[in-house]
């Protein structure tokens, strides 16, 4: 039978529980910022009421993804994840062109974010205390927030976004009762709910908005080498935040069309906070403002703290260079992933700022979008090596776990990809067939041709670096377990 893999030396390990990861998963969801943001601007750009119903049925697709990718977890621990698990079950040199993609759809959707984050702090700045800032100044602001608690260990940050999470559900379950409560027309409409009012023109653009709120609950899996009981842990938590967040924004997206109306939400965008401050005041509209800030905030750090370990896994195993599997002895935190996560990002938001360009229709959305495809691409080899990994092993897995859901997970999530890309210009406000919607997915079709190219170059020039991609640094733990096990063994001889 198969064994797991024996945790990579280097990050601190084996403190957090199930409770610590669905707080770093369903925050880097943003349950807040997907209310505010991605459902108020999905109604607006798509024209489309049926958008609570898209989110239980891509929490389908999600869920039928997460069995194949939960029972792998028991078998591969590599902060890694998506690049390991396609290394072990596809081959190492697409393994390596997995690492590609997944550092630049997580650098992209963290760096957007700083878009979002400065637009939003910029104008809650002007409206509370009429003070007119730059938003780039507030984007450099928080980025150094988050650049300095990237490199605290995990505990910290785990506390962190676990107060924001609580308050952030908080305030979006407020608003929930406050839209069925106050419901256009006094009653609330099923409306929403109806197939045929989600399967029409806008479709495309429904779903395009969808996976990309949900961005972030497959990062459990970064943490495996983390947790206290990888063969659970990792697995209970990626099936509650998908159950969480596909409940919560459906929900939500619900009452928003109940409360606004079916006339209010084709005419534009809907304003939650003004919602807020009518049926609660302005105190709880402003409380509420707050926490859409700090669940944007709470994004940004979870995202860094994904990036900052697939680069140490691509460190750790030569696929990127040694130095950047550095990790800070004091905190055990992946230190050089961090920094360089951090050089990066503000790096690309002052090239934004500097050609002025707009932090939200632009940064914000054309990086998001980015983060989307490359994701979902990532989802469908990691469905795909599922079914590799465990062809012919003996394992206590079921064929459920092993082939079905795994294979029906591959084909929901090549059609949620192929009508993400078809549908571009709904998504981006472009033109169709406007450059733009060729250049932004042909980004993360760039990083998979390269990192392909690249891990069939490692393979000719390195084959014992090409041999241990994916492992996890297995190979330098088991050398140094058998090194602690010969001192251990000498030391007992020269007590007895």
């Amino acid at each position: 039978m198969a064994q797991p893999a024996p945790a990579a030396p280097g990050l601190r390990q084996r403190r957090l529980g199930v409770g610590s990861l669905i707080f770093f998963t369903v925050s880097a969801s943003a349950p807040m910022t997907v209310l505010a943001g991605g459902v108020v601007t999905t109604y607006a750009v798509t024209g489309s009421i049926g958008v609570p119903l898209s989110f239980p049925i891509l929490g389908v697709a999600l869920a039928l993804f997460a069995v194949g990718y939960a029972a792998m977890t028991r078998y591969v621990e590599n902060a890694g994840a998506f690049y390991a698990y396609i290394a072990l079950g596809l081959s190492r040199a697409w393994g390596v062109a997995g690492s590609a993609v997944a550092i630049v759809a997580y650098n992209t959707i963290q760096i957007g974010l700083y878009g979002l984050f400065g637009w939003a702090f910029s104008g809650f700045a002007a409206a509370q205390w009429k003070v007119d800032l730059d938003w780039w100044a507030c984007a450099l602001g928080v980025w150094a927030i988050v650049g300095i608690l990237g490199l605290f260990n995990v505990d910290l940050s785990a506390k962190v976004l676990g107060v924001f999470l609580i308050a952030e559900i908080a305030a979006v379950l407020l608003f929930d009762l406050g839209g069925f409560g106050h419901a256009a027309g006094g009653s609330v409409s099923a409306e929403s709910l109806r197939p045929d009012n989600l399967f029409t023109a806008g479709v495309g653009g429904v779903f395009a908005f969808g996976i990309a709120a949900f961005v972030g609950f497959e990062s459990a899996a970064v943490y495996s080498s983390e947790v206290k009981d990888p063969r659970r842990t990792v697995a209970r938590a990626t099936y509650i935040a998908v159950a969480i967040t596909s409940v919560l924004y459906a929900v939500s997206a619900w009452a928003l069309a109940a409360a606004a109306g079916k006339q209010a939400l084709s005419k534009g965008p809907a304003d939650p906070f003004a919602m807020i401050a009518d049926w609660f005041g302005t105190n709880l509209a402003t409380a509420a403002n707050v926490l859409f800030l700090t669940s944007v905030f709470a994004a940004l750090l979870s995202f860094h703290m994904v990036v900052s370990r697939y680069t140490f896994a691509a460190g750790q195993e030569g696929v990127l260079p040694r130095f950047t599997a550095a990790t800070w002895r004091r905190t055990g935190s992946p230190v050089a992933g961090s920094l360089l996560q951090s050089l990066a990002a503000v790096v690309t938001f002052g090239i934004f700022a500097i050609q002025g360009r707009d932090p939200l229709q632009q940064l914000f959305t054309w990086l998001s979008y980015v983060a989307a495809v490359g994701v979902l691409v990532l989802m469908i080899g990691t469905s795909l090596s599922v079914l590799g990994y465990f062809r012919g092993r003996d394992t206590a897995e079921s064929p459920w776990q092993r082939i079905i859901a795994p294979a029906l997970a591959s084909i929901a999530l090549i059609a949620i990809t192929a009508t993400i890309i078809v549908n571009a210009d709904s998504v981006l406000g472009a033109e169709k067939g406007s450059a733009l919607t060729y250049v932004l997915p042909g980004i993360v079709g760039a990083a998979l041709v390269i990192g392909l190219v690249w891990g069939y170059v490692i393979k000719l020039r390195n084959p014992s670096v090409y041999s241990g991609i994916g492992e996890g640094g297995a190979r330098q733990a088991a050398a140094l377990a058998g090194i602690e096990d010969l001192l251990a063994r000498a030391d007992d001889r020269v007590s007895a």
